[in-house]
């Protein structure tokens, strides 16, 4: 079985974190890293032998022309966009049974279990939810939540390379090469809402042990205890693997004070571990890490509006040219209709002296 998880540098420490505690629990399970960068960087830290089986550069998947798919993303959107066809690649290639994890979760557990599941069913889901909430402030906090951004956590998922998983994966990577955006208005939320249509095209099997994938939007109805050391939650299950989604923004450590209000509860020793990890794994190096597809080939910021733009109008299907090597103003002169080229003519030269770009940057925004 091999385990895989998508990452930008930024995330390093907390896939490290994963893998050491898969590796501590499950010797035998391959780990993955799908690394969403043009290239293994120069100070790539040195890694313990056994933890990382492979570094795959996203790249380097089988995308007919990964800059212009890669170009239509935000960080958030391109580290899940290609995880449908590392589904796929890591299927076809590697092993038969592949299981995707987020990077920001931790196992505590033998996925043996799991394995086993995966001989039976080709294709597994955990719910955001198992429990209806009891009242009306967590109906608004998790289950209005879980209706935007999916029924199933996409922090997880197992497939196994039968006809039916295999359908799957082609299916899911097709939809996340078309549509995989941050959008909940055009009912999308990057990868995951996609695999709500799931259980109605295939056959998936809906794992609901509250020990796989516990989280913050599921704490209403899941409560962790220690019992002679073992890591139960609702007093009944064994914790598999804990999804400590929500660090970077804080989100994390307000959900657990509005819903853990006993300091002493063993998840806060859980929590203060994992935070410790990622420290003594380069969170304070590499969580600060740039992007290498934020930028222009120039060194030039990407407005976030211009990937908007380019993947809005299909813009992409109508210039040959890599968009990297291009700029800003390059994209705002479309609105004057004019052909992106290399070497701008004088008309266009002229627009740019008498329009600043701000103000084209502005009327852009109000035609659009």
């Amino acid at each position: 079985m091999v385990v895989f998880t998508s990452i930008c540098m930024n995330y390093f420490p907390k896939a490290l974190t994963l893998g050491k505690s898969l590796k501590q629990h499950n010797k035998d399970v391959k780990f993955y890293i799908i690394l969403l960068e043009r290239e293994i960087p120069v100070d790539f830290p040195e890694v313990e032998e056994g933890i990382i089986d492979k570094i795959v550069l996203a790249k380097d998947l089988g995308f007919d022309d990964f800059d212009k798919f890669i170009f239509k993303h935000s960080i958030v959107e391109a580290s899940t966009s290609v995880k449908g066809k590392a589904l796929v690649y890591l299927l076809e290639n590697v092993d038969d049974k592949v299981v995707y994890i987020d990077p920001d979760i931790k196992v505590y557990k033998s996925l043996k279990e799991l394995d086993k599941l995966l001989d039976e069913h080709e294709i597994i889901l955990t719910p955001h939810l198992t429990i209806p909430e009891a009242n009306e402030i967590d109906i608004q906090n998790n289950e209005l939540c879980a209706l935007q951004h999916g029924v199933y956590n996409l922090g997880f998922v197992a497939v196994k390379a039968g006809k039916e998983g295999m359908k799957f994966a082609n299916w899911w990577n097709d939809r996340l090469n078309l549509y995989c955006y941050d959008d909940i208005p055009m009912g999308i939320f990057t990868d995951q809402r996609w695999c709500d249509l799931a259980p109605a095209y295939f056959d998936v099997y809906i794992l609901k042990n509250p020990g796989y994938n516990m989280a913050p939007w599921n704490l209403s109805t899941r409560k962790l205890s220690m019992k002679n050391d073992k890591i139960l939650v609702n007093d009944k299950y064994e914790l598999v693997f804990f999804h400590y989604s929500g660090f970077d923004s804080g989100a994390n450590e307000t959900v657990f004070n509005y819903y853990i209000k006993d300091k002493q509860n063993c998840i806060y020793k859980l929590r203060d571990e994992y935070i410790s990890e990622m420290n003594s794994n380069g969170q304070e190096q590499y969580g600060r890490y740039k992007w290498s597809y934020n930028n222009y080939f120039n060194g030039e910021l990407i407005d976030k509006n211009v990937r908007i733009k380019y993947r809005d109008t299909k813009y992409f299907q109508k210039i040959e040219v890599n968009p990297f090597s291009l700029t800003n103003n390059h994209f705002y002169d479309l609105l004057f209709d004019a052909p992106i080229v290399d070497n701008p003519s004088f008309f266009r030269k002229i627009i740019r002296k008498i329009i600043p770009f701000k103000l084209r940057k502005f009327l852009k925004n109000i035609l659009k």
